[in-house]
């Protein structure tokens, strides 16, 4: 499209489509690439499509004249005041006036898109859409105006914003990277990246003609393993002279292996790194440089594991796992604070309706979904979001609402996975506990969301409903005896079993009061005979429980354990699971085969929430941080400073034992310090709320710089 008509306007078009169709299409593209050994492997869950016909419509008030370019990602008309302009225009005349123009596309392949350009007529977020009209016409065949059933949201669009950058055509930005050292093995050469990376591998100078094998490994036992590793190429060459051939598929790998016949030839072995590009807004420095190590390791594994949606492992899966992209969302949040990535993610998780299973098939992702609507609010103060995700939210949870039995209690039916965690021996039968206590979380989802949807009867009978779970964990799991909720109930009866993670969970939940917290931190977090979690997925909420009781000494010493034991056997990213008893290519056995491990797993990243939420103390307490909480706990480190990204700026904080600095740049924060004097400094009011501890408020583009003494 030619925009020098209108050389003196700045534009701020953005190609726009029905909101979640453009994810819902772009997901199906990328859970659909997954290969095991060169195999088609596909979700095994429901997979919905994008809305085929919409209409786009914008509401017009022109003092003057105006010309408007329309470029379509599908079959198009056009009307202006009802009136259908003939053909599919591209340059519209539209006169002053109030008008009505609507533009209506048919795709079946790819999503209705539009991108509108004119003075100032510009395609954004303000434009209208629906997916049905619902017109009719009348027996002199005189059609009627839209009807008013007919249910319009606002546009959605993403960083379309040319109207030569179609949307059809994305693809994640790539950049060069060599192989930092090669060599003989067997029958062919292992190239060594240097690290874990995601990319095309690129042969440079090929030529002859045969078959090429690629082996790709997260490990060298794994490249090397032309029986049993997880991914491979098998490509026919012929070419007479030498050209660079860059593989189709992208993969995730650190070694790489080839063997090739005879006749074949290269001259060297490189790859194009594939990601998407994302600012490392947030930070996190100490006196620890293990500690250092690990957050950067951290913030690369997310980073891998975020590309156009948030996915669990990048070799495996390459799936949108809801348990897995909830933990992502909140990492998220302390590291890029990328916004369009976790909407990408919820709508593709959600899909369309009718409902038919819970979210990947499990029910617990199911409420992790509903979680991270209610995280996604908190964290951005997004109230059109959660209003457009209002309708499949209700259908999602009348689904689950349809399948309690007849004590209103949730167990695992035909169809459904009971997932918990990866643990052996992990019972799953009767009424889990940890089940009921994540419907209950999501009900009070549902309450909040309703709300802001104008839901008044809605939001009354969700709040009930999570009241009446509430009482029931208690009711029920509760067993004084062991001080702890019970991991289950089988046919009517409390079962002996105590587990780690409804517990932990309703820590963080604030379910328990100050003296159940205190039983439960003894009798179950701290306790050794309580089955222990060895997944960084389950270690996650447990060491937010016990940060949340404030033991951050305790979970920095299981940080420095955990993660820096994957460190020290040589992790460049971190891991699905990690046991410290197994050793040598033990380590990468799961499922069954002997590299089914992924090396590189979104739930492996969670200190940068652990970090920027515990340490730093920096977290939202109204919507999009228009009011948030700094409590900085140093948990046996000398010093710390970082960043916390929020949607207008970054919260910057200096934490010593004896100083504070604290600078936000929107919202009023409230510092709350534990010490032993009376915080000090310029411009600082420091009230004292008894016990040592002071609150100081934050006011948004002032720096404070506080004196106190730690205890």
């Amino acid at each position: 499209m030619n925009k020098s008509f209108l050389p003196d306007v700045i534009s701020t078009s953005t190609w726009i489509w029905y909101p979640g169709d453009y994810d819902i299409w772009l997901g199906n593209q990328v859970q659909n690439r997954r290969t095991e050994r060169g195999t088609f492997l596909p979700p095994f869950w429901k997979m919905d499509s994008h809305y085929v016909l919409v209409e786009f419509s914008k509401k017009l008030d022109l003092p003057e004249e105006e010309t408007i370019h329309i470029k379509v990602e599908g079959r198009y008309n056009v009307k202006l005041d009802g009136k259908l302009l003939s053909g599919s225009p591209e340059i519209v005349v539209i006169p002053e006036g109030k008008h009505l123009l609507n533009i209506k596309v048919h795709n079946q392949s790819g999503v209705p898109a539009i991108f509108v350009y004119g003075k100032t007529i510009q395609s954004d977020n303000s434009w209208k859409v629906t997916f049905e009209d619902k017109e009719w016409i009348d027996e002199s065949g005189k059609a009627s105006d839209t009807s008013s059933g007919t249910v319009y949201m606002n546009a959605a669009s993403w960083n379309f914003n040319a109207a030569e950058t179609l949307p059809s055509e994305f693809k994640l930005t790539t950049q060069p990277m060599s192989a930092v050292s090669s060599e003989k093995k067997n029958n062919g050469m292992l190239y060594d990246f240097g690290k874990e990376t995601f990319g095309f591998a690129k042969f440079n100078g090929l030529k002859g003609k045969g078959t090429l094998d690629i082996y790709y490994g997260e490990s060298p036992e794994e490249a090397l393993s032309i029986g049993h590793c997880e991914t491979l190429d098998r490509l026919p060459v012929d070419y007479s002279t030498a050209k660079d051939y860059t593989v189709a598929w992208s993969k995730a790998f650190r070694y790489i292996y080839v063997e090739k016949e005879n006749t074949l030839t290269y001259d060297s072995l490189s790859m194009l790194y594939e990601y998407l590009p994302l600012d490392y807004k947030g930070s996190f420095r100490c006196n620890d440089e293990q500690i250092n190590k690990i957050w950067d390791v951290a913030a690369y594994t997310l980073h891998l594991t975020t590309r156009e949606f948030f996915i669990d492992g990048i070799k495996r899966d390459r799936w949108m796992w809801s348990g897995d992209a909830y933990q992502s969302f909140l990492m998220n949040y302390y590291l890029f604070n990328d916004s369009p990535s976790v909407e990408r993610t919820l709508f593709s998780l959600r899909g369309k309706d009718p409902v038919t299973s819970h979210i990947n098939t499990i029910m617990d992702y199911t409420f992790y979904w509903f979680l991270g609507i209610y995280d996604y609010y908190l964290f951005t103060g997004n109230e059109t979001f959660i209003r457009q995700n209002y309708g499949r939210m209700q259908s999602l949870m009348n689904y689950v609402l349809g399948r309690r039995n007849k004590d209103g209690l949730l167990q695992g039916l035909p169809g459904d996975w009971v997932f918990i965690d990866w643990a052996t021996g992990l019972s799953k039968k009767g009424e889990v506990s940890f089940e009921q206590l994540l419907f209950a979380r999501s009900l009070e989802t549902m309450a909040l969301c309703a709300s802001i949807a104008n839901d008044a009867e809605g939001a009354s009978a969700y709040k009930s409903l999570s009241e009446d779970m509430r009482k029931k964990l208690f009711e029920i799991y509760w067993n004084e005896q062991k001080q702890a909720l019970v991991h289950s109930r089988v046919e009517g009866k409390q079962t002996e079993n105590v587990t780690r993670y409804a517990n932990m969970f309703s820590i963080f939940f604030d379910y328990f009061n100050e003296s159940q917290k205190d039983a439960v931190k003894s009798s179950v977090l701290l306790k050794d005979n309580i089955q222990k979690i060895t997944t960084p997925y389950m270690r996650f909420y447990e060491l937010e429980a016990l940060c949340a009781l404030g033991e951050q000494s305790y979970v920095l010493n299981e940080m420095k354990d955990y993660w820096g034991g994957m460190l020290k056997l040589g992790a460049t990213s971190f891991w699905e699971e990690y046991n410290p008893t197994k050793s040598g290519a033990e380590h990468y056995a799961m499922y069954g085969r002997e590299f089914g491990k992924s090396l590189c797993h979104a739930w492996g990243a969670s200190p940068l929430y652990l970090l920027g939420k515990y340490y730093l103390g920096v977290k939202p307490t109204a919507p999009g941080y228009a009011a948030y909480l700094v409590e900085p706990n140093l948990g046996g480190l000398q010093w710390m400073q970082g960043k916390v990204p929020t949607p207008d700026g970054n919260i910057e904080l200096y934490v010593s034992k004896s100083e504070v600095k604290v600078r936000g740049v929107a919202g009023e924060g409230t510092l709350r310090l534990k010490s032993r004097t009376l915080p000090s400094g310029s411009n600082v009011r420091a009230i004292d709320k008894g016990n040592e501890l002071y609150e100081i408020t934050l006011k948004p583009g002032t720096e404070y710089i506080i004196n106190y003494k730690a205890e």
